[in-house]
């Protein structure tokens, strides 16, 4: 099958890209690099350009289609400075989001995977988080996804394009091959922050919040393997080409790690001390996010294989290791 993967030089996008030159697709990747890199894309055929451009996809459709599904990963993700720059986030992931379904559309594409987030469930009432809870994103970040799930369901109303969303938890380590992993400038996420402390490249790790209602203190995540978040993505588009009705899947690993958790995991792995700075509460952060997978794994066939904590740890501290 040729697939677009847009935002496939980005982490999770490369990683996608992995899994589906593995399993024989023909990959064509459009990415604007801003914060992909070139390098991190295997396989597959890179096109620099912005979602937002639909004469330029429409283009690259006409040069390198006719893809029977997209995958769309191409996004602004970070919560904090999508709550200083609500406009922003929108204009790139919900406005770049809608010139991209057009284009599509009208390329003839047929299936279209979607990279959701936790996101859009905001402070949960329960945990772990089943697909069906209801949406009240607490920032920008989370809405901008949510709006783009509303608007697969009017595109496939008017159009059939049928779609998979995968509401992913937090992406975490690296390919076990060391062929791409995690790199942001500036790095937020907690787990690659904590291995540049550990490898003496950044002065000090950050715990925002100590008073969250927890037994630690600190925030509970869901961490995934970012491996198995591809193989997801995989599994997603065989769901669709199948005949499997357009759906939203959580993918997470079903238990909760504190943000004190996380750190000395990393200080075992890695064998090294580090500083560790208590900072105030982010805008906009739950206090728990915590999975639950089952209809990714019962729908999907989904089995996540490398997402205990330590394994993510240590694929991200081999990646780190290698100087980025």
């Amino acid at each position: 099958m040729k697939v677009l993967v847009t935002g496939g030089a980005g982490y999770v996008g490369s990683h996608a890209v992995l899994a589906l030159v593995e399993a024989g697709h023909e990959v064509v990747v459009l990415d604007d690099l801003s914060t992909g890199h070139q390098e991190a894309v295997h396989g597959a055929r890179l096109v620099v350009g912005d979602i937002a451009d639909g004469e330029a996809i429409s283009a690259l459709m006409g040069a390198w289609g006719p893809f029977e599904a997209a995958m769309h990963f191409a996004a602004r993700t970070q919560v904090g400075e999508s709550m200083a720059d609500p406009g922003g986030y929108f204009s790139v992931n919900v406005a770049g989001t809608l010139s991209l379904l057009r284009a599509l559309v009208a390329g003839g594409v047929r299936w279209f995977v979607f990279s959701s987030s936790a996101a859009v469930y905001g402070e949960p009432q329960r945990t772990p988080i089943p697909e069906d809870h209801p949406l009240a994103p607490t920032n920008p970040y989370g809405e901008s996804k949510r709006m783009v799930e509303s608007m697969l369901r009017w595109f496939e109303k008017a159009h059939g394009l049928r779609w998979v969303s995968l509401r992913y938890f937090n992406a975490a380590g690296a390919d076990p091959g060391g062929r791409t992993g995690e790199r942001h400038a500036p790095e937020t996420h907690l787990i690659p922050s904590v291995l540049l402390a550990a490898a003496g490249r950044r002065e000090a790790v950050e715990i925002f919040g100590t008073d969250w209602p927890t037994a630690d203190g600190t925030c509970i995540r869901d961490f995934i393997h970012v491996s198995d978040l591809a193989e997801a993505h995989r599994l997603a588009l065989g769901y669709l080409a199948s005949g499997g009705e357009s759906d939203v899947f959580n993918l997470g690993s079903g238990h909760g790690w504190s943000v004190r958790e996380v750190v000395e995991t990393c200080r075992r792995i890695t064998g090294r001390d580090f500083a560790v700075r208590l900072a105030p509460r982010r805008p906009g952060d739950p206090a728990v996010l915590v999975a639950s997978a089952d209809k990714a794994r019962a729908r999907l066939g989904w089995r996540p294989r490398l997402s205990s904590l330590d394994e993510m740890v240590a694929t991200a501290w081999a990646w780190h290791q290698k100087g980025y």
